[in-house]
């Protein structure tokens, strides 16, 4: 869709093209905002990437030490790069600081763990991606832009969540500037995956905070309330946290759901029970939409053009066979009487028990 509006962009990740992104980019100046409030919200952005990636691979809450270590990492290469961190310059700052024997508040011990985790943008599977500084730059008059990650799916869930939260911190530091003057729309096609730890959670939850200061509309897609039960166990604060997040997006808009998905339809968005039930009929092209405080039944055309129908089309793979299917064939009683003969009634006496039943080969294939 991006190729086929004159202008769009598309910013392909993986797959040899060469193109990276640094998550821990500045971004544009807020021109609104005083130095040290754009300072703070700078650093605060890099510092919630970091440990974002970090918790989300060792899939627990990171430690006082590892924390502070990382802040460390962070400041060092700050100072070093002359405010252009990227994850290499962490990477080396914390294989510097892990050597230290003298480091104080035991950072050097705090280091270890969060180094083996930037190991792997450096020099692991996810190389040649986030490590440096970015080679791509965001057109701000394109009227779309796309980051294609798909390549990257194929390295597994873990995989695909790390690349989420880089492409969105660095979305994130790209368009958060206020002095632009434009509505944007963020779109999120996997949404649950920018919700897949506790502090890609609370990034994801500043974010939607800040959305509105910004003029940022975020759509977030789910294909169904199910997709959240991913995050975290059950009754934990991250599956609370993700719901939670969902429950107060001010804007629904529900498409045909099975039945599988009435119970967190009801519980989780607060749907009164017709809607659940409505929703559950819905056709191709409607769908139920909650603005505000209305929601409404909407009718809607998908497309209006044949170039445009042509362009959205994307259930070639499930269409029957070119085929004519509509005219009715005789049937020859003959081929099934050969392929499904009478069944062989069985001799139920001794001798019956004793003789091998022959079974033609047609039957046997």
């Amino acid at each position: 869709m991006a190729e086929a509006i004159p202008g769009g962009r598309v910013i392909r990740l993986g797959g040899g093209t060469g193109a990276r992104l640094n998550p821990l980019d500045r971004g544009p100046r807020r021109s609104d905002a005083s130095d040290e409030q754009h300072e703070h919200m700078v650093k605060q952005r890099r510092i919630g990437t970091l440990i974002a990636l970090v918790e989300m691979t060792l899939n627990g809450r990171l430690t006082a030490v590892e924390h502070a270590a990382i802040m460390d990492a962070l400041d060092r290469c700050i100072v070093r790069t002359g405010d252009r961190p990227t994850l290499r310059g962490v990477y080396d700052e914390m294989g510097q600081l892990a050597a230290e024997t003298d480091a104080a508040f035991r950072a050097a011990e705090g280091a270890v763990q969060p180094r083996f985790v930037l190991r792997r943008f450096v020099e692991g599977d996810l190389s040649g991606l986030f490590e440096e500084e970015s080679t791509v730059e965001f057109d701000q008059d394109a009227p779309i832009v796309v980051t294609d990650t798909s390549e990257l799916f194929a390295r597994g869930d873990l995989a695909a969540q790390l690349t989420q939260v880089c492409s969105t911190a660095w979305i994130q530091a790209v368009i958060s500037d206020r002095g632009a003057r434009r509505t944007r729309y963020v779109v999120r096609e996997e949404g649950w995956r920018d919700m897949s730890s506790l502090a890609s959670l609370q990034m994801f939850q500043q974010w939607l905070k800040l959305s509105r200061h910004y003029g940022i509309s975020n759509i977030v897609i789910l294909h169904k309330m199910g997709d959240l039960d991913a995050v975290g166990d059950a009754d934990s604060l991250e599956r609370s946290l993700a719901y939670s997040i969902v429950g107060d997006i001010e804007n629904k808009f529900i498409f045909r759901v099975n039945h599988q998905e009435q119970v967190s339809l009801r519980e989780r968005l607060s749907l009164p029970a017709p809607h659940v039930e409505m929703a559950r009929q819905l056709r191709k092209g409607e769908f139920l939409a909650y603005v505000g405080q209305y929601s409404y039944l909407v009718d809607c055309f998908a497309t209006s053009t044949p170039w445009e129908y042509e362009l959205f089309k994307t259930d070639d793979a499930v269409s029957p066979a070119d085929r004519d299917d509509h005219e009715l064939s005789d049937i020859d009683v003959s081929e099934i009487e050969r392929l499904w003969p009478e069944p062989i009634e069985p001799d139920a006496g001794l001798e019956g028990w004793l003789t091998p039943i022959e079974i033609p080969v047609e039957r046997q294939q």
